[in-house]
């Protein structure tokens, strides 16, 4: 019986991420959610401290970076940065680790709340347009919405 489950993980699993690491394919997709569910944590601890945003923005920001690469467990390092940084979302990986970096930056070194909270909601909005990118049309669909909301005539 477990050695059907193992089978259908490792199908599901790229085999090139076999010869990164002695995990088994079991062993990754633990190791994946663990770290999905850890970046989760921090995700909803920063919330706790939200009122100190350089606090949020560490929490926030370390917890964004585990969950984001999470999948790298399950596809392996390689497979993963080759994917981010394919030529259909080369510059949406771009701007988001921009603005991880800014956040991090302002949090540690400038110190300054309102940047801090800038760099944060910059790097959300990066969070979203990156994740649309594995979604066929979807960021095509959310162009087309926010030009539509946004668009005034006078």
């Amino acid at each position: 019986m477990w050695n059907n489950d193992e089978e259908g993980a490792e199908g599901f699993l790229d085999e090139e991420s076999e010869g990164l690491c002695s995990l088994s394919a079991t062993q990754r997709l633990y190791a994946s959610a663990a770290c999905l569910l850890s970046g989760l944590v921090l995700m909803f601890l920063s919330l706790v401290v939200f009122a100190i945003p350089i606090k949020f923005a560490l929490l926030f920001t370390f917890g964004n970076i585990l969950a984001v690469g999470s999948t790298a467990f399950l596809m392996g390092p390689e497979k993963q940065l080759r994917m981010m940084f394919d030529s259909a979302r080369v510059y949406a990986t771009a701007v988001y680790i921009g603005f991880v970096v800014l956040a991090l930056i302002c949090a540690l070194w400038i110190q300054s709340k309102i940047l801090t909270l800038l760099a944060i909601i910059c790097e959300i909005c990066a969070l979203v347009w990156y994740c649309l990118s594995y979604i066929p049309f979807a960021r095509r669909i959310v162009s087309n919405l926010m030009i539509r909301f946004c668009d005034t005539e006078l």
